[in-house]
């Protein structure tokens, strides 16, 4: 039977300059989201949309989100697979389209894990296992746009 998860935030404007959202450039773009028991994320829009290029944005969030949830899959379907994973570094890409309105939406993503391993006989079972990470993730499998993988495994050297 399938389970259902709640998840729960708050997110609170953070820019009202005195005048609220008199214009366009009368207000900020910062905003603090609040988790339970967690340290709060300071968050802004892109500085291509007037935000604080110094504070996380949704896009970036986005992407961690993505990078994240298919790192913690990964390496469980590794522990299965008996593949000692010793480190893991993502460094996910993600183009996302502007339209003429001011309206977007991501068009892909692309993964790009190095991971080091103990064995090099596992190498191509390691690679592999990115794509059963993928259909697997919780996040990628909300996404309506292609999430690509470039692995590189690479063995640790003793």
């Amino acid at each position: 039977m399938a389970k259902v998860h709640q998840y729960q935030a708050t997110l609170t404007w953070a820019g009202n300059k005195g005048s609220g959202t008199m214009d366009y450039r009368s207000y900020d773009r910062s905003y603090i989201i609040s988790i339970a028991n967690k340290p709060d994320i300071l968050g802004s829009s892109d500085s291509a949309f007037l935000g604080d290029k110094t504070k996380h944005n949704p896009e970036d969030l986005l992407l961690a989100s993505l990078s994240s949830c298919h790192m913690l899959w990964y390496l469980h379907l590794c522990s299965q697979q008996e593949i000692i994973v010793m480190e893991y570094k993502d460094t996910p890409i993600g183009s996302m389209l502007e339209k003429p309105d001011g309206s977007g939406h991501f068009t892909e993503v692309t993964l790009n894990p190095v991971v080091v391993i103990t064995d090099a006989s596992q190498i191509e079972k390691a690679n592999a296992l990115h794509e059963q990470a993928n259909k697997m993730c919780f996040i990628a499998n909300s996404c309506n746009f292609p999430i690509k993988h470039q692995p590189k495994c690479i063995v640790e050297r003793g």
